[in-house]
């Protein structure tokens, strides 16, 4: 018997989120198709949609989308760009 639509598993969706933590005054958001790019200065704000396009570029020379890659894949991709790794402190499971 075929799948309902009802049933089908809907497709995995990803996207990159960058948030300026600097600041001169002016609210900034730009989008793409799959990141969104908020605050910081004018320079952070511009290198940061800069490395999302770089990474969007990648990926298409690549023929994936940004939920096709893996970890590993996207990290290589990452430091391809020029973005640096940042420790994440998982929480204990006590």
């Amino acid at each position: 018997m075929a799948d309902s639509p009802s049933k089908k598993s809907p497709k995995k969706k990803s996207a990159l989120i960058g948030v300026g933590l600097d600041s001169d005054g002016h609210k900034r958001i730009t989008r793409g198709p799959n990141f969104a790019m908020v605050g910081g200065t004018q320079d952070t704000h511009d290198e940061m949609v800069e490395k999302a396009l770089k990474i969007n570029e990648k990926l298409q020379r690549r023929g994936k989308q940004l939920e096709d890659v893996s970890r590993e894949e996207f990290n290589d991709i990452a430091h391809e760009v020029g973005l640096k790794p940042v420790a994440v402190e998982r929480p204990s499971n006590n």
